[in-house]
């Protein structure tokens, strides 16, 4: 994930109140996480293992617990990061609060862990379980 950049107006207070007006990457509008229970077992990071092998999907920990991140942005964003159904949006965009976005940091600084792709889930899975061994052996 990277940090979205502002539109430069150097006369320009950035606020909460403007800070979204500014934006030209609406990094907000460009992901989807769903808290998923804790992995422990083998079998549970197997099924992590999974979920993060697909595209544009990856995992991660912070103080509010794990996660899954799937990268793709909402359907209804325009061309310069607006809102195409903004006046009929979901009541979760409506209650979005900016007073800490990706605009102020990226959101994987705050992350106890990240893994953005398979092979970062795998050396942890490697590192946490000793005699880690995935899936059969292939077929000959």
């Amino acid at each position: 994930m990277n940090k979205p950049e502002l539109i430069n107006f150097p006369d320009i207070e950035v606020t909460n109140d403007n800070k979204c007006d500014l934006c030209t990457n609406s990094k907000c509008c460009t992901y989807v996480t769903q808290q998923i229970d804790t992995p422990k077992s083998k079998y549970d990071f197997e099924i992590l293992l999974w979920q993060v092998s697909h595209k544009n999907m990856g995992s991660y920990k912070d103080e509010d617990g794990w996660f899954i991140i799937f990268e793709t942005p909402c359907a209804h964003l325009l061309e310069g990061g607006r809102c195409g159904i903004y006046q009929d949006r979901p009541t979760i965009c409506r209650s979005h609060d900016n007073d800490f976005c990706e605009f102020d940091a990226p959101a994987e600084d705050g992350f106890d862990l990240w893994f953005p792709d398979y092979q970062s889930l795998l050396i942890y899975c490697k590192k946490r379980f000793k005699k880690w061994t995935t899936g059969n052996p292939a077929p000959q």
